[in-house]
């Protein structure tokens, strides 16, 4: 079986429009369907041969590894980041990614690429392909339509609008290129970003260590030097976002 990579799974936020639910509960320890929504991604990744897990921590931070342990029930080694004791909070999704690189390393043997995923999403259908994985890992040039024969800083999957989203994030060609909404060729669809994706370390170049930073920057970075790719995922998906969307799952 090909080796998979390492993830990160980002749950770090407050969630503030799940309140009151966070108020006492991290959204990613939060029951669906009978167990904790991260767990959901933990049993996906195991199945799917991932070994090493690191998730990001800061609100009710503490709350995490009496839940989760180190993944020896799954057959994962999972390493926390902790933002909120370390650096007094949440460091936003980039700046979280660049805390975690360090760990991630650790897990890889070196500085490769891993996979990052919302530990708020509800996506019981995903396949963490390994074989897609390690194409992306080993790719060392890019099309050769492209101009400077780098590779991709990341590969995004992405899904449908939902109500929510009506307009998308992103516009993907059907080359697999994606492309600002606002300036991309006429009658390229839009999807919505499903928070889940192989990235490579140098997409967060530039945070640094303790560094509070969204990623959008960086997205529109990648998007303008031609080295962000996506992949459409047309199965369930849920932002479980906010208590009526929870409720909903749980109906």
């Amino acid at each position: 079986m090909t080796a998979n990579l390492p993830a990160l799974i980002l749950a770090a936020g407050r969630g503030e429009r799940m309140r009151p639910l966070t108020d006492t509960c991290p959204k990613p320890l939060l029951a669906v369907r009978g167990k904790p929504l991260i767990v959901w991604h933990l049993e996906a990744l195991a199945r799917d041969g991932v070994r090493d897990v690191v998730i990001n921590t800061a609100h009710l931070e503490e709350q995490f590894e009496p839940a989760l342990g180190d993944g020896a029930r799954w057959g994962l080694r999972i390493r926390y980041s902790h933002e909120r004791a370390d650096h007094g909070g949440a460091l936003e999704t980039a700046g979280g990614i660049a805390k975690a690189l360090p760990l991630l390393a650790q897990a890889a043997g070196g500085d490769r690429a891993f996979w990052v995923l919302a530990g708020d999403v509800f996506v019981p259908g995903f396949r963490f392909d390994a074989e897609v994985a390690q194409a992306f890992a080993q790719c060392a040039g890019a099309d050769a339509d492209r101009d400077q024969g780098e590779p991709d800083l990341a590969q995004l999957w992405l899904v449908p609008n939902p109500a929510h989203v009506p307009q998308g994030d992103f516009a993907l060609d059907a080359a697999g290129r994606i492309h600002h909404r606002a300036n991309a060729p006429a009658g390229t669809p839009t999807f919505t970003y499903s928070t889940i994706g192989l990235y490579r370390p140098a997409m967060v170049d530039g945070v640094t260590l303790g560094e509070k930073a969204a990623l959008r920057p960086c997205f529109d970075r990648a998007i303008d030097s031609g080295r962000l790719s996506g992949r459409v995922h047309t199965g369930e998906w849920t932002d479980v976002g906010t208590p009526e969307r929870l409720a909903s799952l749980n109906r």
